[in-house]
């Protein structure tokens, strides 16, 4: 059995973050879109909230960005957020560096 590229292992931890108000993951949901990775270990892509005023939009960014922050070999990440009433403040929150 081969190892998982690093699009796939992020895409696998992914599916682990559950919307809890649908109970089902943002991949399945399509939640995370244009998903992007390099040999450096940095990860792109943008996180598109399921409606514009999404109440658990922040929260489950966080989460979003925690998962993909665990998979072995990722070193960045830059996310864009799209089709959500603040995304620029959301967008600037996520980017922070911790």
């Amino acid at each position: 059995m081969s190892e998982l590229t690093l699009e796939e292992a992020v895409l696998e931890r992914l599916r682990s973050v559950i919307d809890p108000e649908t109970n089902t993951d943002v991949v399945r949901m399509r939640l995370i879109e244009h998903l992007w990775t390099d040999a450096l270990g940095k990860v792109r892509y943008i996180f598109r909230p399921s409606s514009f005023v999404c109440p658990i939009a922040v929260s489950l960014a966080m989460e979003i960005k925690k998962a993909v922050a665990e998979v072995p070999g990722v070193k960045s990440q830059e996310i864009a957020v799209e089709g959500y009433m603040a995304a620029e403040n959301l967008e600037e929150l996520i980017n922070q560096e911790i």
